[in-house]
Parts: C-alpha cells; sequence; structure tokens
C-alpha cells in the first residue's frame, strides 16, 4: 500500500498576508499573567496513591492531621488513598480578588494514578513566596490508568497530572502595572520589523498621524489623545480591535517521527531539477553445514553464507520552474510520488542545493 504524504499547507490569502487584530498578535505592557505555585495532598485514591517511600506524603499527612487535633505515628500510617502533588497556575494580573481560575497538579511520589482523587485545599504563591490564592477541588485527568492483580494494564492518556477547573481562588490581587495616561506600550509576541510597522502605519490612520512609533520590533509606543486620557479602558479596547496586517518568515518544519511537512504561505523554490529513486539492498542467509570424515577427530561446523543483493527502483525525474507559493510547492513534490519520508530529503535536498528560499526547521 502506497503511503499518503502529508503536507500542510499554510495559506494565509492570495497575497500571503492575513489581516488580525492587534490584541491577537501582542499585548499591553504590564497585562501579562503571574505563575503560582503550591504543594498539597490528593486524597480519595483507590489505591493508587504513594507508598511508604515517598517519605514526604507520610511527613504531609502527620503534619495536616496534627491540625485537626489528631496524632498518628508514622509506622502506622498507610498512604496508599492519598498522593502527594504540585499545583501550578497561570494567573491573568488584572484578576480581582475572589475570582477562580484553573489549576494543575502533577505527582511528586510514586503513585501511579490520580484518578478519582480530590485536591485539599493548598496555598499558591508567587515568585515574591508571598500567598495569593488557595486550591481545592476534584482533579479531572481525562484519561484512566487500570492494573490488574494478574499484571495486566489499560491506560489512556497520561494520569499523574490532572486539571482543575475553576479550582482556585484569588485571595490577594496580584501586582500590576500602573498605566500611563498620557502613553501605552504594546509588545508583539513574535518581533518582527514588518509586522512593527504595520501596526504603526494602521494606528496612525485610525488614530492619527503620529500617535504611534515603532521602537524596535517588538514595541510600538502610542500616545493617548487628550479627549481619551479620562477613558484609557476605551482608549485600549480600540486600540486592540484595529485590524493589521502580520508577516510571517518563510519557513518549512519537518517532522521526522511523523513524517509531516509544514511549509509556511511565503516559501519560494528556485529553478531546480530533482531526481529521486529508491535503493533497496537485500542480504539473504544461506547456511551451510561442514561435516568431516569419519574417524579425522573434526568437528561439525556451520557456516552461514550471506549473499547481498541490489535492487534499484526506477528514478522519477521532475523539473521546477521555480514556485511561488505552497500550493505550487506542494504539487511539484507531490508529482514526484514518494513517501513523506523520501519528502524530507528532498527538502533537506534543495536547501543545501540554494534552492529553497525558507528556513528549514526539523523537530
Amino acid at each position: 500500500m502506497k503511503k499518503v504524504l502529508i503536507i500542510i499547507l499554510i495559506c494565509l490569502s492570495p497575497l500571503g498576508l492575513l489581516a488580525q487584530r492587534i490584541k491577537d498578535v501582542s499585548f499591553f505592557k504590564g497585562s501579562t499573567s503571574e505563575q503560582l505555585i503550591g504543594y498539597g495532598l490528593v486524597v480519595g485514591l483507590a489505591g493508587t496513591g504513594d507508598s511508604y517511600r515517598s517519605t514526604f506524603t507520610v511527613q504531609s499527612v502527620v503534619s495536616m492531621l496534627k491540625r485537626f487535633g489528631i496524632t498518628v505515628p508514622d509506622v502506622n500510617l498507610r498512604t496508599k488513598n492519598i498522593a502527594a502533588v504540585m499545583v501550578t497556575a497561570n494567573v491573568n494580573s488584572y484578576l480581582k480578588s475572589g475570582s477562580k481560575f484553573d489549576v494543575n497538579v502533577s505527582s511528586m511520589g510514586d503513585a501511579t494514578s490520580l484518578m478519582g482523587g480530590t485536591l485539599l485545599m493548598s496555598p499558591l504563591s508567587g515568585r515574591d513566596a508571598v500567598l495569593y490564592a488557595l486550591s481545592q477541588g476534584p482533579v479531572s485527568i481525562g484519561g484512566y490508568d487500570v492494573n490488574t492483580s494478574s499484571g495486566g494494564r489499560v491506560a489512556k492518556n497520561h494520569a499523574l497530572s490532572g486539571r482543575i477547573p475553576g479550582g482556585g481562588i484569588l485571595e490577594k490581587e496580584l501586582p500590576t502595572f500602573e498605566l500611563d495616561s498620557l502613553e501605552v506600550q504594546i509588545i508583539l509576541n513574535s518581533p518582527d520589523y514588518t509586522t512593527a510597522n504595520n501596526i504603526v502605519s494602521a494606528i496612525n490612520q485610525q488614530i492619527g498621524q503620529d500617535a504611534a512609533l515603532a521602537v524596535d520590533a517588538s514595541e510600538i509606543k502610542v500616545k493617548i489623545p487628550t479627549d481619551k486620557q479620562n477613558n484609557i479602558p476605551q482608549f485600549l479596547a480600540q486600540l486592540e480591535a484595529i485590524q493589521v496586517q502580520t508577516d510571517v518568515v518563510a519557513k518549512v518544519v519537518l517532522n521526522e517521527k511523523t513524517g509531516t511537512v509544514v511549509a509556511g504561505s511565503n516559501v519560494k523554490i528556485l529553478p531546480v531539477t530533482i531526481s529521486h529513486g529508491s535503493l533497496k539492498i537485500n542480504i539473504k542467509s544461506y547456511p551451510m553445514i561442514s561435516q568431516p570424515g569419519a574417524f579425522s577427530g573434526g568437528n561439525t561446523t556451520l557456516f552461514n553464507n550471506l549473499v547481498p543483493s541490489v535492487e534499484k527502483e526506477n528514478s522519477n525525474v521532475v523539473s521546477i520552474n521555480g514556485a511561488s507559493n505552497v500550493q505550487e510547492v506542494a504539487a511539484a513534490l507531490n508529482s514526484l510520488k514518494v513517501t513523506p519520508r523520501d519528502i524530507i530529503a528532498i527538502f533537506q535536498a534543495i536547501k543545501e542545493a540554494g534552492a529553497l528560499q525558507a528556513e528549514l526547521v526539523i523537530i
């Protein structure tokens, strides 16, 4: 059966460009996220928790029970229904106290699954070691991992990490960047001079001449008009809704593990001739037995005679008179009727020949 070539075409528009909102390609300076981290216990597991070898789990359970006035010797404690986890979250800096957000939990010990578990109340702190939030709730792992007493196992996805939707509650507001009433900075997600220049042109056309100025490939400064200085959120909403033309680097991404080829819209190939053929080498084994003569005192010897043979398939030759867009590139390569692995090798050869006008990335 012939393999199917997988080429994902990123066709943005006839001109290779797509108008996007400023909010989709950038963010305002100060409006970022803060990463929070904490330590907690997941309980209610069906014997899939940490064993006695995870001493930090035992110590955590003992400390927790002492808070409730219960003293249990370490030697008598069994933790197979409990797992120690790290709790992490990304929190928007503009969230207010009482806001809920999603948290992630990941096993630290030798638990085998977090399925069916519930995270007990765990504090979350930032890089400044200040407690900002609390997290608690049932863990969703989106899969399962079931083991039988006879050694059988059925698993789907990863069962040692999960998510708690809305499991975090912000207790203290995060430090925020105070907006300037005279100027705002726009930061691009992917620095690019062409995109930055397009944003400046679009803002100046809609807001007014000289309102925006590009500092470099990633930062644009925008002056806030006098009549908007008393209502900055409204002005920012107007800014982030402006449509701009974004630009991308010509790039071809090759995944050798899956045979996937992803080509960007700006990829071009100069005139080139490609000849591709497969070479098959087979080595067959012909065992031979050497039997010594009677009363010679020799030993029977087995000799494995390996005979190689070479089979060369007919080569496919195609001449590309230059491809100016990704559709032409795909059509030219598909005409060779080769496998995805061969396409990857062809792209590498075209790049070495200097005919591929794009960055080649292999993952």
